[in-house]
């Protein structure tokens, strides 16, 4: 899952960045309240960390624009232990959740988990489809009782066709929620992530749509 972290302190955006990294999330990061805006204007996430003390444009600002805009991109607000007000106004301008600094980063990710598993109307926190069950958290996958190794692009790529099992897809869409800024993609990279998951998987579970992209079933039958 991509995630978009909005967050001034170096320090503190190296080590977030760096631990949502090894949990599994591909993390885009800025260090002000319009590079953010920016962002999710030209970029497609599943959730967004939000930092309120940031230059140019607070997080409670940017936050107000991001819904009086129509996007409902599930935000985590990043917030001091002392600032029960700035939790009461972000929870109330549209936030979904936050964290009290200093936080956990366990914890950080598990509750970025449960925000995007809300935001697609999953309520358990495993997903399972047409006999594939993944679980984020441990970064598992079975397919019919059968554990299935998987590259990190490889989960990450079955997580977001899961999530949206039934709708299609396609390459540019994935290519977006796959990569971050900086990272080479192969003009083919989708097609050859595809193929990977067909074969340890099975074929018909992750279908082509002629001119369009990629869609997973929710069931086989």
């Amino acid at each position: 899952m991509r995630i978009l972290l909005v967050e001034d302190d170096k320090l503190l955006g190296d080590g977030v960045q760096a631990g949502l990294g090894q949990a599994g999330f591909i993390v885009d990061w800025v260090r002000d309240g319009i590079a953010g805006e920016l962002a999710l204007k030209t970029g497609e996430y599943a959730g967004v960390v939000l930092d309120l003390g940031l230059p140019r444009l607070s997080g409670l600002d940017l936050l107000e624009r991001l819904r009086r805009g129509g996007n409902k991109v599930p935000v985590l607000i990043l917030t001091a232990r002392d600032r029960v007000e700035d939790r009461v106004k972000g929870l109330d301008g549209g936030a979904d959740d936050y964290v009290l600094k200093p936080f956990d980063l366990p914890e950080l990710a598990a509750r970025l988990r449960a925000l995007v598993r809300r935001a697609s109307g999953e309520a358990a926190p495993r997903l399972q489809v047409a006999g594939v069950e993944l679980d984020p958290a441990s970064r598992r996958v079975s397919f019919r009782g059968r554990d299935i190794e998987l590259s990190l692009r490889e989960f990450a790529l079955l997580q977001e066709l899961m999530l949206n099992a039934g709708r299609v897809l396609s390459r540019e869409q994935l290519a977006q929620r796959l990569y971050s800024w900086g990272e080479e993609i192969e003009s083919n990279a989708i097609e050859v992530h595809v193929h990977h998951l067909r074969r340890k998987l099975a074929p018909e579970l992750v279908r082509t749509v002629r001119g369009v992209g990629y869609l997973m079933p929710r069931d086989l039958s």
